[in-house]
């Protein structure tokens, strides 16, 4: 049974961010440590998302290559030049 004082998985959930970004207050930082201690899906779960933090950043810091950049600019104008003309030919039929 959960105490007043306990935190409850859907807490630590809600928490996380603030947790992983250290921007919990102390008293509250113990209180999830606490429940993360005893609850190993809370545990795996915090874990999991600072991994995923971590492969961001570092995929974040990666240079794309200059020609994959130039292929994904070249597709964004081609799509955007059907779209505006799918909108051109919608405008006429109307």
């Amino acid at each position: 049974m959960q105490t007043e004082n306990e935190l409850s998985c859907q807490q630590v959930v809600e928490l996380v961010t603030d947790y992983l970004e250290n921007a919990l207050l102390p008293e509250m930082r113990e209180r999830l440590e606490a429940h993360v201690a005893e609850c190993p899906g809370c545990e795996n779960y915090i874990e999991q998302m600072q991994l995923t933090i971590d492969m961001l950043h570092q995929i974040a810091r990666k240079s794309v290559f200059p020609a994959t950049k130039q292929e994904l600019l070249q597709l964004f104008h081609d799509w955007e030049k059907s779209s505006e003309a799918q909108e051109t030919d919608s405008h006429e039929r109307s």
